[in-house]
């Protein structure tokens, strides 16, 4: 028998009756250990005691724990369109921020018009959060490209001027900053630290038909950088909102 489990009996001079002793099981079942056949793991355990063999060395089969290096980003929940992520999840995940806040949009407008969520983002600035919201620039050229192309002209703007309303409060707070931005905006971002719900947008349909997911991130070039790296190339671009 050469199996790892039997050799390490062996240099520990323990045969398979004395171990069907110590663990209370037939020495037939010891014997198909030392073959192949993997223990409970409550007998695992005793053995790799009895032995001094870690529990890999003993059976190489055993999954390892994944090196955290190799983790992939955790894709918590994908939702059909954004009109179906449950109303209290974006106040829910911006309370969980303990560093950081950031909002990239056109409008927003949904997050703006709620109270609960503007109030939110006061408390997380002035706790010491940074809290950053890009919109778009009412009157950028990208803004009246996707308004054109959502059938809705300078109503996306309006929009924006609406939404800025909203958030215009949090400009009083030092820890809180409003810009605005003339970019294509391909996603939406509602950032809580390493959590993200992102919008995909879809051409011709307003953000509230589009797709959504909840990412947890896991590594620094996993798919949350990706989306924080785009926030920030963003940002570097934004200019102050007046509001």
């Amino acid at each position: 028998m050469n199996h790892p489990l039997a050799r390490a009996l062996r240099g520990a001079g323990i045969d398979a009756v004395d171990v069907a002793a110590r663990l209370g099981v037939d020495p037939k079942t010891v014997q198909r250990w030392m073959t192949g056949r993997q223990p409970y793991p409550r007998h695992r355990e005793a053995l790799v005691a009895l032995t001094g063999w870690s529990p890999h060395d003993l059976w190489p089969e055993l999954a390892r724990p994944a090196d955290p290096a190799t983790l992939a980003d955790e894709v918590r929940i994908v939702y059909p369109h954004r009109s179906a992520v449950p109303a209290d999840a974006w106040a829910g995940l911006l309370s969980r921020a303990e560093h950081e806040v950031a909002i990239l949009a056109y409008s927003a407008l949904f997050l703006a018009e709620n109270v609960a969520v503007t109030d939110l983002l006061r408390e997380k600035a002035r706790a010491g959060v940074r809290v950053r919201i890009a919109l778009g620039d009412p009157a950028g050229k990208h803004v009246a490209t996707r308004g054109d192309e959502e059938r809705i002209g300078a109503g996306m703007s309006a929009r924006i001027r609406t939404a800025l309303v909203g958030f215009g409060p949090l400009a009083e707070e030092p820890g809180a900053a409003l810009g605005l931005h003339d970019t294509v905006l391909y996603n939406s971002i509602c950032r809580a630290d390493d959590e993200l719900l992102v919008t995909s947008h879809i051409y011709g349909r307003p953000g509230a038909h589009a797709p959504v997911l909840h990412l947890k991130g896991s590594r620094v070039d996993g798919m949350v950088a990706t989306y924080l790296a785009s926030f920030e190339r963003v940002w570097s671009v934004t200019k102050p909102a007046i509001v």
